[in-house]
């Protein structure tokens, strides 16, 4: 008797459950007829961003190409100074492209847009330097004790100054500027303290190498720099229009502002950087980066008269050429610690 009154309990429970199961199926079948729709919704916007991304990605390819295009045309026929300074002002209209794309293109595409860049840049500064007019021809005595050095200033006493100047092309002359109305820089120097003021540098590509041991302080709106061969030196750079370039170069410190920055074969070094671009290094180890700090009178005026974009800066956003794996961060670079984020001879 009581087994049966507990069966009778049990399928009267069981009846209970069945009902109230039946009375939320309503509720769940809603509820999973809202998620499909909403996963629906998802996948379509996804898709359409990704149209959006793939339009834009279509368009930034065919303006840079384009534009490359006419670029080369002028620099493949500039045989006057009004075809290099319309295919200059066209290399910056390619790099705000470049700068105004870059949030919605590949890495791999910001990559091969920062290539053709460089080697657009490098093409127009070896037009520039083929037409600088030729020097008369004219004898001149030999004098073995004569040696022209770049310009120093608040030299250190006793410092040393390497014999020779750059090796030619280009041509160092005493004023300390290279052999060439666009170029100028320093070379072959050890333990100095070097300088130049803005009117010396404005839009001008500036060269710096074999410098050791040196302090360089460069106030003014430079079109292009590069920093090559140099060890324990600290290079305080104005903004720079288009690219800076550092290669085969160690413990050094620099503050530089730029649309691109390419780092190639440098050990243990710090940049203080503000870059509108991503910027890449290559070959390089030991490479640490913190936010440009460097200020001078009339920076504001230098920064209007680059074209930069002070508000961007990816400063922290680096691509590694050798270091491919996405999960993990490269061991090559890293960022400044706040506390070490001093610049010494500034």
């Amino acid at each position: 008797m009581e087994t049966a009154n507990c069966s009778a309990a049990v399928v009267g429970n069981g009846d209970v459950v069945s009902q109230r199961e039946r009375s939320l199926l309503p509720e769940r079948l809603q509820r999973r007829d809202q998620e499909r729709q909403l996963e629906a919704e998802r996948r379509k916007q996804k898709r359409q961003d990704q149209e959006v991304v793939e339009e834009k990605s279509d368009f930034f390819t065919a303006a840079f190409a384009r534009e490359r295009a006419a670029v080369e045309e002028l620099l493949q026929g500039g045989e006057s100074v009004e075809r290099l300074e319309e295919a200059a002002a066209r290399l910056q209209g390619l790099q705000k492209l470049l700068n105004d794309s870059v949030l919605f293109l590949a890495a791999y595409e910001v990559r091969q847009a920062q290539e053709a860049l460089a080697q657009l840049q490098a093409a127009l500064a070896d037009r520039r330097q083929q037409l600088q007019p030729k020097k008369r021809f004219a004898f001149k005595t030999r004098r073995k004790d004569v040696v022209l050095a770049p310009k120093v200033v608040d030299a250190a006493p006793g410092a040393a100054v390497a014999e020779g100047t750059l090796a030619s092309p280009p041509s160092v002359t005493e004023e300390g500027a290279l052999g060439s109305s666009w170029l100028c820089g320093f070379s072959n120097l050890k333990s100095q303290v070097l300088e130049k003021r803005a009117e010396e540098l404005h839009q001008r590509d500036v060269l710096l190498t074999e410098l050791s041991d040196c302090t360089i302080r460069l106030y003014g709106n430079p079109n292009t720099l590069r920093l090559s061969k140099a060890r324990r030196c600290t290079l305080l750079c104005g903004p720079v229009s288009t690219s800076v370039f550092l290669d085969d170069c160690s413990e050094c410190v620099l503050a530089v502002a730029c649309q691109q920055l390419r780092v190639h074969t440098t050990r243990d070094t710090r940049i203080f950087l503000q870059v509108t671009c991503r910027a890449i290094v290559e070959d390089c180890h030991g490479i640490r980066f913190a936010p440009y700090t460097w200020t001078y009178p009339g920076i504001d005026r230098d920064f209007e008269s680059s074209g930069l974009d002070r508000s961007k800066n990816n400063w922290s956003d680096v691509d590694d050429f050798n270091w491919l794996a996405r999960d993990m961060a490269s061991p090559n670079w890293s960022v400044l610690p706040e506390e070490e984020r001093t610049i010494q001879g500034d």
